[in-house]
């Protein structure tokens, strides 16, 4: 599976390829018999996401087919999120405790971590419950998979003309501009919701420098590759921000309450750690003003489908 529009495919082309692939994945994922219900889960959630990150791209372009499509693959996704949360919070313990190792009474904070254990069966421990989630979530994908074919998008030609990018370049300066704006208000208000707001932005440019990265192969891997650490960044702290709601939840009875306080102290700590790199990274990944931007990925754009129709036109 390719997560990249090809310079030689035309844009309405390569639109269906990927989508179809994405919810083939998902489709497969679910109906494998031997499946593990909880990495399904993590990976039909990025499938879901990397479809919306597509339909970003050419959103101003077909806003209604948007507005529908991005909306089901949301919901979608958000079905199965309870369960994903109780794991998220394990592997944030895992990696929190992991930061501050040697400075931390591993033994004294373990019955936290059974906690979140316990917590994770609870969630999941009807498993025909899950089963039957996973198995609406596959028909979701199956009714959408049915209407990729009909999807009303512009056409393209990619051996005639420029306005290949034309396509595809709002959507791409919309991520790029709200990108920057959520850094501005994570950077004036710091909170939860605004660097979780950050987070989404900035996953979104990545998958765009994904879907992108053909125009040039090397220094758009350079960039999306610090784009994604932006990302991880982000969701490093805002995975810390669920752990502290699952563990206020999973040590609910008094004499876990000293465990509760040392914890929440770590994680603020982490947080701020993570925010500040944050910070450094997104100035310089998003430097550049939207029109720049935009104008620089759209000159690579034109060369690269430059040299492929000169390609194709040498005997």
């Amino acid at each position: 599976m390719s997560y990249e529009l090809e310079i030689a495919e035309p844009i309405d082309v390569g639109v269906r390829r990927i989508a179809n692939e994405l919810i083939d994945d998902a489709i497969t994922r679910i109906e494998a018999p031997d499946r593990d219900r909880h990495t399904v889960v993590h990976e039909v959630r990025k499938d879901c996401k990397k479809l919306r990150g597509l339909l970003r791209l050419i959103r101003p372009r077909v806003p209604a087919l948007y507005k529908a499509e991005n909306k089901h693959f949301r919901d979608a996704a958000a079905s199965l999120s309870g369960i994903r949360d109780a794991e998220a919070a394990i592997e944030s313990y895992d990696a929190l405790l992991k930061v501050f190792d040697g400075h931390v009474d591993r033994r004294g904070l373990a019955p936290a971590r059974r906690a979140l254990t316990l917590y994770r069966q609870r969630m999941s421990q009807d498993v025909a419950d899950l089963d039957a989630r996973l198995d609406a979530f596959g028909e979701r994908m199956r009714e959408a998979r049915k209407r990729v074919a009909d999807w009303d998008l512009p056409a393209d030609d990619p051996n005639h003309g420029k306005r290949g990018f034309g396509l595809l370049e709002g959507g791409l300066a919309k991520t790029y501009k709200r990108g920057r704006k959520a850094m501005s208000v994570a950077c004036e208000d710091p909170g939860v919701e605004t660097f979780h707001e950050w987070r989404k932005r900035a996953k979104y440019l990545r998958y765009h420098l994904r879907l992108l990265r053909p125009v040039w192969p090397r220094l758009l891997k350079r960039t999306r590759s610090e784009v994604k650490t932006l990302g991880d960044l982000l969701g490093e702290d805002h995975d810390l921000a669920v752990l502290e709601e699952v563990l206020t939840v999973a040590l609910s009875d008094t004499a876990s309450q000293g465990r509760l306080d040392v914890l929440k102290a770590l994680m603020r700590q982490r947080s701020l750690q993570l925010r500040d790199q944050a910070l450094w990274l997104g100035r310089r990944s998003h430097a550049e003003k939207p029109r720049a931007f935009r104008k620089r990925i759209g000159r690579y754009w034109d060369a690269a489908r430059d040299q492929h129709r000169a390609a194709r036109a040498c005997p």
